[in-house]
């Protein structure tokens, strides 16, 4: 296009200014409308993110309200510092309970006799065996570290949670051996096998035995339990925390002697709260919707999605779901929204929270008001328990009906167990499975059981006290059978739940032998003829239907029709449901967004063939410009020498006059 510079030079008047006014006023009409189209298309994208954005906001308050156990908020109190608390809400209930700390758990703690040196004196040879709890190691101590040094390290990198370490008391070196654990469960004990053949005469190696026939090591610290009194009853544990004595309770005792009176209430602000959050996001929503939609009087114009059907269609499903009584609750206290103090603002659309009224509500129909915000599934049964839904459950009314129980595995002794059981060093230790999972070893106390309850309950204490079996958190209950045989019964239930008797010392006192146990059942059946699968008490609908994804418990050993359960999908779940498919992939939102995102592609294409067709344009002008330019010149040329012609006979006239 350089020969452009050129035009003009011929006329004098079609020049490249006149080219490029052309072809801008060629341009402009349609690169004005498309400046336009892209403009609002931009201007519609943001808009409808404003709007997605205040949308989501609204999802986590419901979600949070969808949530039952965010609906029955707890809190604690302790009126002593000295015993703290902690609650779960999911699982707590309101109570008051006075607790008195009676001792504090400690870790033991065991010293030798002094040593001249503790890198040369010889402490003996053989095999060192120590244990704690349930972990123990057999250390061969020789030539290379038969020392007080050599005796701590190997027992430090045995690893069974016992630390060792040798003190300079200023007239000698002393080991001393630590329990890294608190609790009489994992208290430390240590046997030898000495090469002087004596094991326990306080020489050599056996220097070291402590155990229950022989402690040639000073106890310089018990190992203790903790122990509380809660409304009276004496507890015990390992540690000083206690998790499991009252449901969804845990508190810590931190000193001895002291007293507390803890308080667990449901905390009606709480949830008031969630309560408020949602209404507070949700006026902010009808604000932004107002400021994209509504009518500006100060510029007499409407916002950019004026008239939108999107936003209507919002707004209408919104409606349905918060002012519309709660499908299930017909018949309830507590059927709406406007039940519990939310109203709505007709004029504004923006919602008005009564909280006073709210917690008087909670307080007086708690189920009500969860059912309101959550999902709840009523039982007719005593014997049936709603736990969950899954993404494919519909609010209805479903028949239960189990055809097997759920039982419990275990293992039965081999014949009745007698009065007056003499347990001593050769019939003491038990060893037991659980669950396919848990190994674990009790030891009876040594004594003369009188009567056959006696013992059971001697097992059962010894079996309760179990670190390894309570850091599983499995248990195992004991009792006799009709014949009078001890019978060991698992905690839990289904076709994962056992008992079996590894090895027995000497079992024929107590009438015992290793043997497996048989396993529990699973529950099964169905919920509205739905096929459901059982783990344990659990039954879950796995069948196509509105019971899909539901998850009931069901008491063990109940069969038969166990009555229906009424699942309610409360508003929280509702609009949580809603707002994800307006915001999610394939929304009205997306779907909008996406149909202006192509449109502003379209424009883009529409504005490379505008300028393919303004350069075609231009460069026609050009053409057309030069070619007049050259025929103008060629008759600016023609009169210049017509000119100059009439000129040069113009002397010629005058002097012929």
């Amino acid at each position: 296009m350089a020969s452009i510079s050129s035009l003009g030079i011929g006329s004098g008047i079609l020049n490249s200014d006149l080219v490029d006014q052309l072809v801008a006023a060629e341009r402009a009409p349609t690169e004005n409308r498309l400046d336009t189209r892209a403009q609002r298309a931009e201007l519609l994208i943001s808009a409808y993110g404003t709007l997605k954005g205040a949308i989501t906001e609204l999802r986590l308050p419901m979600r949070q309200l969808s949530a039952p156990d965010n609906l029955k908020a707890f809190s604690a109190t302790s009126s002593s510092e000295d015993v703290s608390v902690t609650v779960d809400s999911g699982k707590a209930s309101r109570g008051t309970y006075n607790v008195n700390v009676l001792a504090l758990a400690q870790a033991q703690s065991l010293a030798s006799g002094t040593f001249a040196d503790r890198d040369t004196t010889s402490v003996g040879t053989g095999t060192f065996t120590i244990s704690a709890g349930d972990k123990s190691a057999s250390l061969t101590i020789d030539g290379t570290n038969n020392t007080l040094q050599g005796l701590a390290n190997e027992i430090n990198d045995a690893g069974i949670g016992v630390t060792a370490g040798v003190i300079d008391t200023g007239s000698g070196f002393r080991l001393v051996l630590s329990s890294e654990q608190t609790g009489e469960a994992n208290a430390i004990s240590v046997s030898v096998t000495d090469d002087d053949s004596n094991n326990d005469d306080g020489v050599g190696l056996s220097q070291f035995v402590f155990n229950d026939t022989t402690q040639n090591l000073q106890e310089t610290v018990a190992a203790k339990n903790a122990r509380v009194e809660v409304n009276g009853i004496e507890i015990s544990r390992p540690t000083n925390s206690f998790s499991d004595v009252i449901d969804g309770l845990s508190f810590e005792a931190k000193a001895e002697g002291v007293t507390s009176t803890i308080k667990v209430e449901q905390d009606f602000g709480a949830v008031a709260d969630r309560v408020g959050a949602f209404v507070e996001k949700f006026n902010a929503l009808q604000n932004t919707i107002k400021g994209l939609s509504g009518f500006n009087a100060d510029t007499g114009q409407g916002g950019i999605l004026s008239g939108d059907t999107a936003i209507r269609s919002i707004q209408a499903q919104m409606r349905n779901v918060l002012g519309r009584v709660v499908p299930g609750l017909e018949n309830a206290s507590i059927r709406t929204l406007a039940d519990v103090g939310i109203t709505t603002d007709y004029e504004t659309g923006g919602l008005a929270f009564d909280r006073a009224k709210f917690e008087e509500q909670l307080k007086n129909n708690p189920d009500d008001v969860t059912a309101l915000f959550a999902e709840q599934g009523r039982t007719t049964s005593a014997d049936v328990e709603f736990l969950s839904s899954g993404s494919a459950t519909s609010r209805g009314n479903y028949a239960i009906d189990i055809t097997q129980e759920a039982t419990q595995g275990g293992v039965v002794g081999d014949s009745a167990l007698a009065a007056g059981v003499v347990i001593n060093d050769t019939n003491d230790e038990i060893e037991f499975t659980v669950d396919g999972s848990t190994n674990f070893t009790i030891q009876l106390s040594q004594q003369t059981y009188a009567t056959a309850d006696e013992l059971v309950a001697e097992i059962q204490n010894q079996i309760d006290s179990n670190s390894a079996l309570n850091a599983a958190g499995q248990s195992v209950r004991v009792a006799l059978d009709s014949s009078g045989a001890l019978q060991f019964t698992s905690g839990a239930f289904g076709s994962k739940s056992n008992v079996s008797i590894l090895s027995v010392e000497d079992g024929s006192a107590l009438g015992l032998s290793a043997k497996t146990g048989t396993l529990g059942k699973d529950v099964a059946g169905t919920v509205n003829g739905q096929e459901a699968t059982g783990d344990g008490r659990v039954l879950t609908v796995t069948g196509a239907g509105g019971a899909k994804g539901m998850q009931l418990q069901i008491a063990g050993y109940t069969s038969g029709d166990l009555g229906r359960v009424n699942y309610i999908e409360g508003i929280g779940e509702q609009a949580v449901n809603l707002v994800t498919d307006i915001v999610g992939a394939g929304g009205v939102l997306d779907t909008k967004a996406e149909s202006l995102t192509r449109d502003l592609e379209r424009i883009q294409d529409e504005r490379i063939r505008l300028d393919d067709r303004i350069a075609a344009y231009r460069e026609r002008l050009v053409k057309q410009f030069t070619a007049a330019d050259s025929l103008i010149a060629q008759l600016n040329n023609t009169g210049d020498y017509l000119t100059q012609q009439l000129a040069a006979l113009a002397p010629q006239n005058n002097s012929n006059r």
